[in-house]
């Protein structure tokens, strides 16, 4: 359900030419405040772009930070980082759009290839 949402949603990956823009027309890129010489440190994400591909997204990147092969690390070292659960969940969301970009883009299905650092560890 969540994949027929998400590729109606993004109505042909040809729209984007690099994953930062999908990751900003789904409204999970980072709203920088800034005014004058301030610059905010607590940075949210931005929410334009289409709250229903951002919810697909969200709602698939909460369910595979725990079941995914490769992204419960990710989420395991930014919560080893003090990060609180909604925060990697975004950075998850964030990772997965630029996954579904991948596959869409190379028009192959998901392989799962484990980071370098885990490669160097075994």
């Amino acid at each position: 359900m969540l994949s027929a949402i998400i590729i109606s949603e993004i109505r042909g990956i040809r729209r984007f030419d690099a994953p930062g823009k999908l990751v900003a027309f789904a409204g999970l890129d980072v709203k920088v405040t800034q005014s004058g010489e301030f610059t905010g440190t607590k940075q949210k994400i931005s929410k334009r772009g289409s709250p229903y591909l951002r919810r697909a997204i969200w709602l698939a990147a909460n369910q595979a930070a725990f079941c995914d092969p490769i992204l419960p690390e990710y989420y395991q070292f930014l919560k080893a980082l003090g990060k609180h659960h909604l925060i990697t969940v975004g950075a998850v969301s964030r990772k997965l759009c630029n996954i579904i970009f991948t596959i869409l883009k190379e028009n192959r299905p998901y392989e799962v290839t484990p980071p370098k650092r885990v490669k160097e560890l075994q």
